[in-house]
């Protein structure tokens, strides 16, 4: 299908995809006066109050920028996709998945309770393996969105821990409160391990060294979705983390330098990896780790420069990056390739999407009156300042930057200049929807550093204030002077042009550093991949052979041994045994029991084995009877008697009767003795229950409620059916499933015969 023809598919009521993502938009554009005024906006609805759980929302400064980044590249991008993909088999199913990736991304910059975040950075996780799979049907879009996957989602459980530990530290969930956050809590024993899980979290979310290699092999998913998710806003959300917990974390070495190795080697590697590979999609996303890397660099800082470098970077990157994403899917649309060796002269037959990427990419290398020339004096400023390992920030942001440059330099010259392949003599313009994005944001490219004054006025300063609070004057302009960071920037345009006239060197080295490497990142994920299923196999061949009896051993040991170690953990403390005398009823019964539990364990005869159980059975409801439950005891009588009489209408039909087979000594002694250790253990547990005093609140509440709320006099049975009404449906549920199943199979099983 032709690019004018796909254009046209499915008319105008296509068009109502914008709508969404340009409502969000609009309303937040329609704030943004009240967020330069300082004004914040928020709201909160009680979930569980007895669990302290509020779901609170909170528009500041920084959600403010997020926001805007966030819903105005879903506007660009979802008009770029519906002649993208217009006549595409499963394109319902990308716009709902795409808005909904939108939606779930608003939750986290919303989100000013710990609970909400994490809601809405699992459901990121989940999406995001769902977008980049959208071309299931390939094995290598399914592979890397399973990497995806596995890599984000471990980060997302190291979150959860970290929140955990938050709360067990006595932090309050809600984020805005860590503005004032008292410093004392650095010193606070749980305040390094809290660090590391939030680390892990931020390093995974935004692919930061050693889990960087998942973003590049995430290039499987659909261009516009690589735009949208892997420059403006998925991985941002690590930076959007770091930036929250600025002032409850922040200002400790332990912080800081984490923060700016990893950050300082992420931009460092992926700069240089931006020189190697042919693929434009891989060029970006090797470029996007240097903008994450530099970005976590700067928060590791505490200084208003530092920080100030880090949101205005924040804002540079999407708008060049996005553009520059935006132009790689035209290229690959209308050429049927996005390989750099393939491509060249495509100048006068893409005459606007080379406009879009020239303008992007000297935004993206720093050149005079672009934004990402105040970005870059910013970014030098900053690093100037930092605290902790000054030196090594300052190189690797200049040489980070330098290669950048080169990297700008062969995005516009490579496709749009030289020789055009013959293949490529028919290529045309792309249609107006597609061209928009990157004309838009390339122009805001441009725009954004002539009027510098009114940027920062309007969306960093606003941003910068939400988590760091400050005095001091925050300023952009266009020059200030010959200072370092001019000299800075001077130097990164030199050395970035040198790397550009070397790169085919630097391309050959790049290559025999990575065969001489013992380990890459993804290595790396692999080998522990393969461990995890080795282990996986391993853990389930004991269960291979389908022995019920073995489940049901592995399991109760497995409870046996979770009780031991949280009694031994807590004291190990015994309790007294009570000096009873009990009647001769009771002590009657028992010893009706333990005779048909011997007969249960050593007769070779059925009948008389599931006899003995059903003894065993009534024997219990006669206990239960005599200690004044009647209606636990009818139900136990009960289910005594039907599995008996179930269990002996299906002995009828089998052709043994005789329970012939003789297990092992080793086994027979296993069981026993795992049986002793649950009977001591469920024993013990009782008596340390009955023996300790307890909180009878709940005790007196139903007794008092029970009748004047919900007329019963059978606290039992009012619990069941008005307290836990929904529980109690719930198992109801699961039962009338259960049976319906079971009919399903078994008229499956008379149609076969």
């Amino acid at each position: 299908m032709t690019s004018a023809q796909s254009s046209t598919v499915g008319g105008p009521l296509r068009y109502l995809h914008l709508l969404p993502s340009l409502l969000i938009f609009t309303l937040l554009a329609a704030l943004v006066p009240h967020s330069v005024r300082g004004t914040v906006f928020g709201g909160e609805w009680i979930w569980s109050h007895g669990l302290g759980v509020h779901l609170a929302w909170r528009l500041d400064g920084l959600s403010m920028l997020f926001g805007l980044i966030i819903s105005g590249a879903g506007v660009l991008v979802t008009l770029y996709s519906l002649s993208y993909l217009a006549g595409h088999p499963h394109e319902n199913r990308y716009f709902l998945l795409l808005h909904s990736f939108l939606l779930a991304m608003l939750g986290i910059v919303l989100a000013d309770h710990l609970l909400l975040l994490f809601i809405f950075w699992e459901l990121t996780t989940v999406l995001s393996f769902l977008l980049i799979g959208f071309y299931h049907e390939e094995d290598s879009a399914r592979e890397n969105a399973r990497q995806a996957l596995f890599v984000t989602g471990g980060g997302g459980l190291a979150l959860l821990l970290g929140l955990l530990l938050l709360e067990s530290a006595g932090v309050t969930p809600y984020l805005h409160a860590w503005l004032d956050a008292p410093r004392g809590f650095h010193e606070h024993r749980l305040y390094p391990l809290i660090l590391g899980c939030m680390f892990v979290a931020v390093f995974t979310k935004s692919a930061q060294f050693p889990f960087h290699f998942w973003l590049p092999n995430a290039m499987s998913a659909p261009t516009p979705i690589s735009a949208f998710l892997h420059s403006a806003t998925m991985v941002k959300a690590g930076i959007y983390l770091l930036m929250r917990l600025h002032p409850l974390l922040g200002g400790t070495y332990l912080w800081m330098g984490p923060l700016v190795v990893i950050g300082g080697v992420t931009a460092l590697w992926g700069a240089w990896c931006a020189m190697g590979p042919s693929d434009l999609k891989r060029v970006l996303a090797h470029t996007t780790l240097m903008g994450l890397g530099l970005l976590t660099l700067f928060l590791g800082g505490r200084s208003l420069p530092a920080l100030l470098a880090a949101t205005t970077f924040l804002l540079v990157h999407a708008l060049y990056k996005a553009a520059l994403f935006l132009a790689a899917g035209i290229i690959d649309h209308q050429t049927g390739t996005r390989r750099l060796d393939e491509l060249g002269g495509l100048g006068r037959h893409l005459p606007w999407t080379a406009a879009a990427t020239a303008l992007a990419s000297l935004s993206m290398a720093g050149f005079p009156l672009f934004f990402g020339f105040i970005g870059k004096e910013i970014l030098y400023k900053g690093v100037l300042t930092e605290e902790l390992f000054p030196h090594f920030a300052t190189v690797a942001a200049l040489v980070a930057n330098a290669f950048m440059t080169a990297v700008s330099g062969y995005l516009i010259w490579r496709p749009f200049f030289g020789h055009r392949p013959e293949a490529l003599d028919d290529t045309s313009e792309a249609p107006w929807q597609m061209l928009a994005g990157p004309l838009l944001l390339g122009g805001l490219c441009v725009l954004f550093g002539l009027i510098p004054g009114w940027v920062v006025a309007t969306l960093i300063e606003p941003a910068v204030m939400s988590f760091h609070l400050t005095d001091d004057n925050i300023e952009l302009a266009l020059f200030h002077g010959i200072n370092a960071p001019l000299l800075l920037s001077i130097a990164t345009l030199i050395l970035g042009g040198l790397f550009l006239w070397q790169r085919e060197r630097l391309r050959r080295l790049l290559t025999a550093i990575h065969r001489l490497l013992p380990i890459s990142g993804e290595g790396a994920y692999a080998i522990i991949l393969a461990a995890v299923q080795r282990s996986a196999a391993g853990a389930a061949l004991p269960f291979d052979r389908g022995r019920p009896q073995t489940h049901a051993a592995v399991v109760l040991f497995t409870g046996w041994l979770a009780v031991a170690a949280v009694w031994l953990f807590s004291g190990g403390r015994l309790p007294p045994l009570p000096a009873t005398n009990p009647p001769l009823l009771e002590s009657g019964i028992v010893a009706v029991v333990v005779v048909a539990t011997g007969l249960v364990l050593f007769t070779r005869r059925s009948i008389l084995a599931i006899a003995a159980l059903g003894v065993v059975g009534a024997g219990a409801a006669l206990i239960y009877l005599l200690m004044g439950a009647p209606d636990l005891a009818l139900t136990q009588l009960l289910v005594e008697t039907l599995t008996l009489v179930i269990i002996t209408l299906v002995l009828i039909r089998l052709r043994k009767s005789k329970l012939t087979a003789t297990p092992r000594s080793s086994g027979r002694y296993f069981k026993a003795g795992l049986a002793l250790l649950l009977g001591a253990t469920l024993t013990l547990l009782m008596l340390l229950v009955t023996g300790s005093e307890l909180d009878r609140d709940v005790t007196h509440f139903f007794e008092t409620y029970s009748y004047v709320a919900a007329h019963g006099r059978n606290i039992v049975n009012v619990i069941l059916v008005d307290f836990r009404s929904f529980d109690t449906l719930g198992e109801i549920v699961v039962v009338v499933l259960a049976a319906l199943g079971a009919v399903a199979l078994l008229r499956r099983m008379k149609e076969q015969g």
